[in-house]
């Protein structure tokens, strides 16, 4: 019923809120489980509006979790919606796609604390601290109450006190 919903909007969509509908589809796809279509219609989001921070944010999420299964990072809605496994990480070709994604993300909207909090973690995975401590720092200005932000930043400074 809601892609319905949606086809029809779709076919009544002017090039302004396409853009919107599309996020909003991806959305729906990631509720249900589908990566591929959710993977889709972020990237016709970015095809309408290459300024769509979320999107670039969200495509991100997809690209790390391709290569590293589905990790600790946060994908843009109105409430941040984290994703959790304890497996192991390991660099892998979609790396460098997802830190990309997240990058173009905060540089359009340096106001969301996902895409940072997205860097710092992919950054703190892969062994860059640096980074991840620099990218958390940011997450953290942007919104001081989020505690996985606050977390990362304990261990940061708890494994720099260690050297």
């Amino acid at each position: 019923m809601a892609l319905n919903c949606f086809n029809k909007a779709l076919a009544l969509a002017s090039d302004e809120n396409a853009a919107d509908i599309w996020y909003n589809i991806g959305h729906v796809a990631l509720g249900i489980g589908d990566s591929k279509l959710a993977y889709y219609a972020f990237k016709l989001t970015l095809a309408c509006n290459s300024d769509h921070a979320e999107a670039y944010n969200n495509l991100g999420v997809l690209e790390w979790r391709r290569g590293h299964g589905e990790q600790v990072l946060c994908v843009c809605v109105c409430v941040c919606v984290c994703v959790c496994c304890d497996g192991d990480c390991y660099v892998v070709p979609a790396l460098p796609k997802a830190l990309a994604c997240f990058r173009s993300s905060a540089q359009l909207a340096p106001h969301l604390y996902e895409p940072h909090y997205n860097m710092a973690t992919a950054s703190e995975k892969i062994g860059n601290l640096h980074d991840s401590y620099h990218y958390a720092k940011k997450s953290a200005e942007v919104f001081p109450d989020h505690l996985d932000t606050a977390e990362l930043l304990k261990q940061l400074k708890q494994h720099f006190a260690a050297l």
